[in-house]
Formats: structure tokens, C-alpha cells, sequence
């Protein structure tokens, strides 16, 4: 079964603020797996909540990209999947023709370096390069609205999004 878990519970998720200016949205400066394991463990499918606190309990939001690359690391997981509502990495934001179905941590780098990516597609390309560099072996980003799209993408030769490894 399902289960719903805040990032504060068991001190999930421990962060400070990010930005005075935008109120209550943390930084994670530690992750603490030990209650999503359990879950799993169990056979529970654990749904996270991207809500941790500070050292005194104070509630903040957590990007919720960041957040599941964290726990991901956290978790020494061997993949990190997101689901977006776009067909995955392009390298020209504005061509759909540029999609890549593969790309390195390097190459993700030199695109934000160069504006390429922008918006919404920066925490999940910044999530995907510092997971993999910590110890997850790829990521995906993948369009949500496909019909299937986790078993098109892990089951088939070609895939429907963008791989990220390690390079």
C-alpha cells in the first residue's frame, strides 16, 4: 500500500532557509533515510511530502525535484525518475527536435552553463547531475503525460525520454 510521509517526520528532511525573501522554502543540508527504508521494508510504497524543518522545528517548503534527488542519494538508490510535462532534456530549449536520449553529468553541466535550460527543468537537472555524482547510477526525465512512459523508458531499446549517467 501507499503511504504518506512529511519530510518532517523522524526528521526526514533538516534544512535551514533558503531565502529570506521567499518566506518558508528550505535549503536540505541533511537527509535522514532511515524511516522511507522501513517503509520499504515493509512493503509499503512510501509518498513523500517535500516539507522539512530547521533545528527548531519550523516548517519549510522543499523543492521537490532537490528533494527526491536528496532522498535518492539518501537511499543509494540505483535510479532516480522524473516525471515531467515535457519529453525530456533538449539542447535548444526551443527546437523539439533537440531532445536527448542520452546525456552525461557533463554535458547536463555545459547546458545550464549556457542557459540552455531554464525554469522548472534547472532543480531537476541540478537533482539528476549531484545524485549521480553521489553515488546514483542514472536518472530519467520523462513525460508523464505518455501512456506507460516507465515501462517505454526502462523496457525498450530506444526509450521516450532523456537517460542521465554518469561522464
Amino acid at each position: 500500500p501507499a503511504v504518506g510521509v512529511s519530510g518532517q517526520d523522524a526528521n526526514m528532511f533538516m534544512v535551514v532557509p533558503h531565502d529570506e525573501a521567499l518566506g518558508f522554502v528550505g535549503e536540505i543540508t541533511k537527509v535522514d533515510a532511515t524511516i522511507v527504508k522501513k517503509m520499504l521494508a515493509e512493503s509499503q510504497v512510501p509518498v513523500v511530502a517535500t516539507i522539512g524543518s530547521d533545528q527548531s522545528g519550523q516548517a519549510y517548503n522543499i523543492n521537490a525535484d532537490i528533494a527526491a534527488g536528496a532522498l535518492a542519494e539518501a537511499l543509494g538508490a540505483q535510479k532516480l525518475i522524473y516525471l515531467t510535462d515535457i519529453a525530456g532534456v533538449r539542447s535548444n530549449k526551443d527546437e523539439s527536435t533537440s531532445l536527448l536520449r542520452q546525456a552525461t553529468t557533463s554535458q547536463l553541466r555545459a547546458l545550464l552553463g549556457s542557459g540552455a535550460i531554464d525554469g522548472g527543468m534547472i532543480p531537476k537537472i541540478e537533482s539528476c547531475v549531484s545524485a549521480i555524482e553521489r553515488g546514483v547510477f542514472q536518472a530519467h526525465i520523462l513525460d508523464g503525460r505518455i501512456a506507460h512512459v516507465l515501462l517505454l523508458e526502462l523496457f525498450t531499446d530506444a526509450g521516450v525520454g532523456t537517460m542521465v549517467s554518469k561522464g
